[in-house]
C-alpha cells in the first residue's frame, strides 16, 4: 500500500478521554472528517480495528463501534480478506471541497424561510434569556430552594408502583382526568372561576396556552390588543400568528378601556393581565373589568385572562378572577405551576368556553398531542392531598419576607436614584428610573456584573416617558438579595451608566 495520506495511523485522530462525547463518536468523526476533506481517498486501506486501537491507546470495541457506524452511513466499505477500505463509490461533490486548514464556512443567504418564521423574531421574548443559571434579579421564578422535593418523591414513588400499561401510552389530550377535577376544584375555591373539570385543558405552561388561542382565535391581519407595558411572551405568540398587534395604556386601574374605544381599532382578542398586572403590578378595577366585559360581548371580542401569580397575595385574599365575573363566555383563563412549583414541570392550564373546547383540542393533538401523563398524575396527588394549598400558604410568608428585604436594600442604597413600585402580590417589583434615563444601558451594565435585570422599557412597544428595572426576588434568599442590591447601587456610580438617553423599545 502507498504511503501516501491513505493510512489512517499516519492521520492524526485526537482523542479526549475528558470531553463529554464517547470515545467512539470522536473516533468516527475524526475518520469521517478525513474522508470528507480527501485525507483518506476512495479505495484506501484502514488499519485493523486491534491495530488502530493500539495506536489511540482505546479499546478494541471503541474502534469497531466506530468502524460500525461509519459502514451503515457508506462511508466505509469491507469484505473478507480485504480489510476496511474508503468506500469507492462516494459522490465526488463530497470529496475535497474545503480546505483543511481553514473552518467549514456555509452562506445561508437567499434561503426562504416562512412569514411566519420571520414573525418570531420581531419580539424580544425569543431572545430573552429564560435558561441557565440563576441571578439575582431574574424575574418570573418561584423560590426553587423551597420545592417540596421530598413529598414530589414520595407521590411520584407511590405513582411508579401503581404504574399499569395503560397509565404509560398516549392519554386524553386535555389532560389527566383527576388532574383536570382538582385544578377546577382549586381555581373554584381559590379564584371564583366558574368552569366544569371538562373545560380545563392541561398545557405545557403559559407560552402553549397563548400559542394555542393565538393559532384557533387569529387569522393573519386580525386586530389584537395587548397592555402597554405588556408581557413579551404574550406579544411574541400574538405576533407570530400574523395579527396586528396594538398596545393599549394601562395606568393604576389597569387596561384603559376608555382610551382603547377611541384610540384603537375593535380587537378579535384581547390580552390582560387583571389580577397583578405585568410587569407594573396593579390590579384593574372592578370598575374597568366590567366595562372589558362589556367591550368584549358588543364587539364579539375573545379576551385572554393570564393568572401568573395571584397566589401570592400578602395582605387579604386573591381578587376574583375576570372569568369569575363573565356571563357570556368570552373570557379564556390561563395559569400555570411555574410560578407556584417550577418551570420545570412544563404544566399549566387554560379554561376554555364549551364552545372553542373542540377547536383548541384539536389544534393541541396536531402540536403535541399531551403533557407529559406521570408528572400530571403526582400534581394531581398533590393538589388532592392538600400539599399544594400549604405550598402555597409557606411561599406566601416566604416572598412577603424576601420582597421586604429588598425594598429596604433598594431604599439603603439607591434612596433618590430610584423610586420603588412594590406591590403586596408576586415575585417581583418595579423600580422606576429618573425621566430621560437610559435604563437599557442600566440593564446591560447590570448583566456584565453577573445580575439578571431587565429594563422596564424592553415591555414597552412605544418608548415610555420613564424608564424603570424590573427586579425579581423570589428565587432568591436574603443574602443574595442583599448582596446583589449592593452590586447593582455601585453600577449607578459607574460613568456614563446614567447618561440621559431614551431607550427605544425594539
Amino acid at each position: 500500500m502507498s504511503r501516501r495520506a491513505n493510512d489512517a495511523r499516519l492521520l492524526m485522530i485526537p482523542v479526549d478521554r475528558a470531553a463529554a462525547e464517547p470515545l467512539h463518536r470522536q473516533v468516527c468523526e475524526s475518520l469521517r472528517q478525513s474522508i470528507l476533506e480527501g485525507k483518506l481517498s476512495p479505495g484506501a486501506r484502514l488499519p485493523s480495528s486491534r491495530a488502530l486501537a493500539s495506536d489511540l491507546g482505546v479499546s478494541r470495541n471503541t474502534v469497531l463501534l466506530a468502524f460500525e457506524q461509519l459502514l451503515a452511513e457508506g462511508y466505509l466499505s469491507a469484505r473478507v480478506g480485504s480489510g476496511t477500505q474508503v468506500a469507492r463509490n462516494l459522490p465526488v461533490e463530497l470529496l475535497g471541497n474545503r480546505d483543511p486548514a481553514s473552518p467549514a464556512t456555509f452562506n445561508g443567504a437567499g434561503r426562504q424561510l416562512s412569514k411566519r418564521s420571520e414573525r418570531f423574531t420581531q419580539v424580544p421574548f425569543v431572545t430573552r434569556r429564560l435558561w441557565g443559571a440563576v441571578r439575582p434579579f431574574q424575574a418570573g421564578l418561584p423560590a426553587l430552594d423551597h420545592f417540596p422535593a421530598r413529598t414530589w418523591a414520595t407521590l411520584a414513588s407511590k405513582r411508579l408502583r401503581r404504574r399499569t400499561s395503560d397509565s404509560l401510552s398516549y392519554h386524553d389530550p386535555r389532560g389527566w382526568p383527576d388532574l383536570r377535577s382538582a385544578i377546577a376544584e382549586h381555581l373554584a375555591v381559590a379564584r371564583g372561576v366558574d368552569c366544569e373539570p371538562d373545560q380545563v385543558l392541561v398545557t405545557a405552561g403559559t407560552q402553549q396556552a397563548l400559542d394555542l388561542c393565538s393559532r384557533v382565535l387569529l387569522d393573519p391581519g386580525d386586530v389584537a390588543w395587548i397592555e402597554e407595558p405588556g408581557y413579551t411572551g404574550a406579544r411574541a405568540a400574538l405576533t407570530a400568528s400574523g395579527a396586528r398587534v396594538l398596545p393599549i395604556p394601562v395606568d393604576t386601574e389597569g387596561l384603559q378601556v376608555g382610551h382603547a374605544e377611541v384610540a384603537a381599532e375593535s380587537p378579535r382578542l384581547i390580552y390582560v393581565t387583571p389580577t397583578h398586572q405585568f410587569p407594573t403590578g396593579v390590579t384593574m378595577s372592578l370598575a374597568r373589568r366590567l366595562e372589558l366585559l362589556r367591550l368584549a360581548e358588543r364587539s364579539q371580542s375573545w379576551i385572554l385572562e393570564d393568572d401568573y401569580d395571584s397566589e401570592f397575595r400578602f395582605e387579604g385574599s386573591p381578587v376574583t378572577a375576570l372569568q369569575g365575573l363573565d356571563r357570556n363566555g368570552r373570557v379564556l383563563y390561563m395559569g400555570s405551576f411555574s410560578k407556584t412549583l417550577a418551570p420545570s414541570l412544563r404544566l399549566g392550564f387554560l379554561v376554555l368556553p364549551p364552545d372553542l373546547l373542540d377547536a383548541v383540542l384539536a389544534a393541541r393533538v396536531v402540536m403535541d398531542h399531551q403533557s407529559p401523563t406521570f408528572e400530571q398524575a403526582v400534581l394531581a396527588d398533590f393538589l388532592r392531598e392538600g400539599h399544594f394549598a400549604r405550598h402555597v400558604r409557606r411561599m406566601r410568608k416566604l416572598y412577603r419576607q424576601r420582597r421586604d428585604v429588598l425594598v429596604g436594600e433598594l431604599d439603603k442604597h439607591l434612596a433618590g436614584l430610584v423610586e420603588v413600585e412594590a406591590t403586596d402580590t408576586g415575585v417581583h417589583l418595579v423600580a422606576r428610573l429618573p425621566r430621560g434615563i437610559n435604563d437599557r444601558a442600566l440593564a446591560r451594565a447590570a448583566v456584565e456584573q453577573g445580575l439578571e435585570v431587565e429594563a422596564l422599557s424592553s415591555y414597552h412597544m412605544h418608548a415610555p416617558e420613564r424608564g424603570g428595572l424590573v427586579l425579581g426576588y423570589g428565587a432568591f434568599t436574603d443574602e443574595q438579595l442583599v448582596s446583589a442590591a449592593e452590586r447593582l447601587a455601585a453600577i449607578f456610580d459607574q460613568p456614563g451608566v446614567l447618561s440621559r438617553e431614551r431607550a427605544v423599545p425594539a
